[in-house]
Formats: C-alpha cells, structure tokens, sequence
C-alpha cells in the first residue's frame, strides 16, 4: 500500500477501503508523507466525494490518531455539546451549568476563536483568575467534585484533524460535507462523549450558508454517529444576526452572567432550551421536550444554574466578585453609541459583517498566534424587526483605538439595513 495508490484511486473517484483511509492518517500525522501528497488526496475528496463508510472510517482514523478521554466513569449517557460557530455565540457558558445544576455531568473541551467566530476558551478568560489549562486528572477531579469543568483543548485530541483542517484551509477545500462532518466528529469522538447534541449554525454569520447545506451535513453527522456507535442529535439555528446582544469576549461573557440571573434575550433563551432540552433527553433525564425546557427555566429563576457557574469558577481559580458584579469587568477606554439616521423597521444586521468589525476591534484574531482585547466589541441595541427611530442608539462600539473607533461607527451605519 502507498499513498499514490490513494491518491490515484480516489482522484478516478472510487470508494477508499477502511485500510487505505487509516494509512493515509497515521502515515501523515507520523510525517511520511508530504503536504503536497496530502494535499493531492484531500482536493481528490473534495472533488469526487465520499460515501458514508469512507466519511466514518476518516472520522474514526483520525479521532484515534491521538489521545482519547474516558469518560466513562460517569455512566453510560455521557454528553457532549458542539456548535459550528457563530457571531455571539455564548450558548456553552450558559447552557452547560444549567444542565450540569439538573445532576447531569460536563466534561467540556473548548476551542479559541478564529477569525470572525468567537471561542469559548477566550471568553471564559476574560474572567480574572480563571484557568483553562488544566491537566486531565484535575480537569475530571472536577467533574467528579461539581459535576462540571470547562476547558481548552490540552490533550493531544485528533491531531490528524488539526493537520487535515490547516492544510484544508490552505489548499480552498474547507466547504466539503464529508470534510466538515469528519473534522467536527473525531473531535467529540475523542472528547470522550457518547451522546452529542450538535448546533449547526446557518446564515451570513456561520459556515453553512444555506438550510439545506445545513441539513445535508446534519445527516452526515448523524450518519456517522450511528457508525461509530454515538447518538447524535442536531438541532439548526439561525445565524443571520448576531446571537443574542454582545459581540466580544467579556461582553458575551457579561450578557451569559446575566442571562443566568434571568435576563434573557429572546433569540438566545430560545436556542439554549432547544439544544438543552435534547441534551437532557440524551442524558436519559426525560423524554418530553418541552417539560426539560421548562425545568431549565426553573434552574434559572431558582438561582442554581447560576450558583452552579460560579462554583465552576471559583473551582477554576476565577474571580466570582466578578460575577455578581459585573461592572467590576475590566471596559475598553472609548464606548460610544452610534445613532440611527433615519426612522424604519431594521431590515438585517448581518452577522459575518458584525462578527468581522469585532475582530478588526481586536475581539478576534486572524492567526493562533494573536492576542485578542478582553474588553472591546460591540454591544447591539436594536434586532431585525425592531422599529428604529432618527436618533435612537443603534449598537455601543467598545473601541481602545480611536481611529478604530471611527471606522467602527462607520461601518455599523452600513451594516444595520433600516427600511
């Protein structure tokens, strides 16, 4: 067996064996065979295609081709959460201390933002003292002691995944089903769950532009899962706009804070219940959907989902003054608020567009390497389908760069389309 075979074979479209596909991953994570080779195979696949078989055995070769998390320790319904990414998108850091407050445990593994998209890990950061480099026997100490923990990725998980996706990304073979589907199942694979609740964002703000783009990879996943022996559950949410109202790292985190004393913005407390409700049923907590939402509710009014957070944070080193006084965050040094120039009903805000102006503010980077600023982004003040009156505030810029500052107040009068 070689990697020209390979190459040949699935460059003449035709189906790869389990043998040839976990070759091809363990020989390019070892580094016998080159990028270009790689590079061959993975613009044949994107081409050509793979059929379900194909699109498990890639998932499964490359979810084993580094570290994996046992997590079955705690039982046999262990479940797992994963976005496709967004703009606001702070549904983790509300969602899994409300289902770990119901006695369901959470070992989540989260990524940095790049580029527009934000990261779990660089909002939780932006609370004083937090740590997410955690080593796994302190990271499951901690679900074991709270029932919850939440991390950045420290293990070695999937790293033919990583290898893959950059070269994926360097080569224009990123928007591929099978690829997309692959990369986000050997990551939760190797998180250690057996149950998987996925968001898959649509809309100007995320990677699937289209529903039915959307539900082709939910089946996908959902495919592979029954494969690879996982229940998946996919749940389809739109990301025209921005999730909820803040767009930055310790500006999400402020609005998850207050979303779990009981602020809650519509569009946001309907997705969080909707991905909750499934993740509890998973959990084998209850079947009906509509009654798992309403005792989500009942976490939040109660005070625990919030009490559960600060125990998370507080078990992590944070600073939990921080939470129950959110004004003690750290503000940028320009806030300004850009006013509405005529009277209409906002017709779009679009997400990307939001999401890019956050980044250009220094809310995101556009390399691994960058640092981002904790406290600048943008906070909206009107949604699609709110009137607008001349003059009414529009969006808050949070800016440490005046020149940036003007730009960003430019651009926000561009992108809110008011008719």
């Amino acid at each position: 067996m070689n990697i020209l075979e390979i190459i040949s074979k699935k460059r003449d479209a035709k189906e790869l064996s389990k043998e040839e596909i976990e070759y091809f991953v363990k020989e390019y994570v070892a580094g016998n065979i080159t990028d270009y080779q790689a590079s061959a195979l993975i613009m044949a696949i994107y081409i050509n295609g793979m059929n379900s078989q194909e699109t498990t055995d890639l998932t499964l070769a490359m979810a084993y081709s580094g570290d994996v998390l046992d997590l079955s320790r705690f039982g046999t319904n262990v479940v797992d959460k994963h976005s496709t990414g967004g703009v606001g998108d702070k549904v983790s850091i509300i969602l899994l201390p409300i289902i770990a407050s119901m006695g369901i445990p959470v070992a989540k593994m989260s990524g940095r933002g790049l580029g527009f998209t934000g990261g779990t890990v660089d909002k939780l950061e932006s609370i004083p003292g937090y740590r997410t480099k955690l080593e796994v026997d302190e990271f499951i100490s901690n679900v074991e002691k709270i029932g919850i923990s939440m991390i950045g990725q420290t293990m070695n998980l999937a790293p033919a995944d990583k290898k893959i996706y950059e070269l994926r990304d360097a080569i224009s073979c990123v928007d591929n089903i099978p690829l997309i589907a692959s990369s986000i199942m050997s990551k939760k694979i190797a998180s250690g769950a057996n149950k998987i609740v996925l968001d898959i964002t649509v809309g100007k703000g995320a990677f699937m532009q289209t529903r039915e783009e959307a539900n082709k990879l939910a089946e996908k996943m959902i495919e592979i899962g029954k494969i690879a022996n996982k229940e998946v559950e996919c749940v389809i949410t739109s990301m025209d706009q921005p999730l909820g109202f803040a767009v930055g790292n310790s500006l999400e985190v402020i609005e998850a804070i207050n979303f779990l004393k009981g602020d809650m913005p519509e569009d946001l407390k309907q997705v969080v219940l909707e991905l909750g409700s499934k993740m509890i049923k998973l959990a084998g907590k209850g079947d009906n959907l509509e009654e798992n939402k309403q005792k989500m509710l009942e976490k939040i009014q109660s005070g625990e989902a919030f009490n559960k957070f600060k125990e998370m944070v507080k078990q992590q080193g944070g600073d939990i003054s921080y939470l129950d006084d959110t004004t003690k965050f750290e503000k940028s040094q320009y806030i300004t608020a850009v006013v509405a120039e005529n009277t209409g009903v906002v017709q779009e805000i679009d997400a990307k567009e939001i999401g890019q102006l956050a980044c250009y503010l220094g809310a995101g980077r556009t390399s691994k390497e960058e640092n981002i600023d904790p406290t600048v982004g943008i906070i909206l003040n009107k949604k699609v389908g709110d009137t607008v009156e001349e003059q009414d505030f529009l969006a808050y810029i949070c800016a440490n760069s005046q020149e940036k500052l003007k730009v960003a107040e430019k651009r926000i009068l561009e992108i809110f389309v008011i008719k």
